[in-house]
């Protein structure tokens, strides 16, 4: 049975005319309507078998719902090389925001020093949804203990029109100010982000539950 089949075999056709709406730059014609859960098993099932290799080859895939079933295969090999070849190859063909956001390869956690080329390299390309997820690992895996205050003037300085790639700039900051509030409150004070990312991401600060009352209130002056 093909990944096509798998996912016809579990279509929601109410789930389908939901995701249409939530994805409107997507076409509907190539929307089968699958719940994630149900793509998370496809992905595990294609992966312990035969078929998975040639799956992830066969690129470009017609159908939304494929593309999230390759990126979770790809989040589930352990060894950081092949995985990252592979994000690297899936990329390009990237064309919306659910399939750029909601996989994250486990095997990035425990290799941070060989990711971070990598992440600079997706930042900068002009492909929006490649630089998208760039910073979204940027922001999951660099926020922490290998924070560096550098990182936060590497998404500052991404520009673009782009929705999708404006708002992840936004949700960055947000997570920043929850996170690493004293090194990322000076991109709000001095007005480093452009103007509509600013508001955006202190919307998403304020609406916060991780950023202190105290934090939500200073952040609102700058609106």
């Amino acid at each position: 049975m093909t990944v096509y089949e798998r996912l016809l075999n579990s279509q929601d056709k109410e789930y389908r005319e939901f995701q249409i709406k939530l994805v409107p730059n997507m076409s509907s014609e190539v929307m089968i309507g699958v719940r994630t859960p149900d793509m998370r098993r496809i992905a595990k099932e294609v992966f312990n078998s035969d078929e998975r290799d040639a799956f992830l080859k066969e690129l470009p895939h017609k159908y939304y719902e494929e593309n999230l079933v390759h990126f979770f295969l790809i989040a589930m090999i352990k060894n950081f090389d092949e995985c990252v070849k592979a994000v690297d190859e899936f990329l390009p063909y990237v064309d919306c925001w659910p399939v750029s956001d909601q996989a994250t390869p486990k095997c990035f956690k425990k290799n941070h020093e060989k990711l971070l080329p990598y992440i600079k390299k997706w930042i900068a390309s002009d492909h929006v949804y490649t630089a998208r997820f760039g910073i979204r690992m940027l922001m999951n895996e660099f926020l922490e203990d290998d924070f560096k205050e550098e990182y936060l003037e590497l998404v500052a300085s991404k520009r673009g029109e782009d929705y999708y790639l404006k708002m992840m700039v936004a949700w960055y900051f947000a997570t920043a100010l929850a996170k690493r509030y004293d090194e990322s409150v000076k991109y709000i004070e001095e007005k480093k982000l452009d103007n509509w990312v600013l508001k955006k991401a202190i919307q998403k600060a304020v609406e916060s539950y991780r950023v202190t009352d105290e934090h939500k209130e200073y952040l609102k002056t700058f609106r």
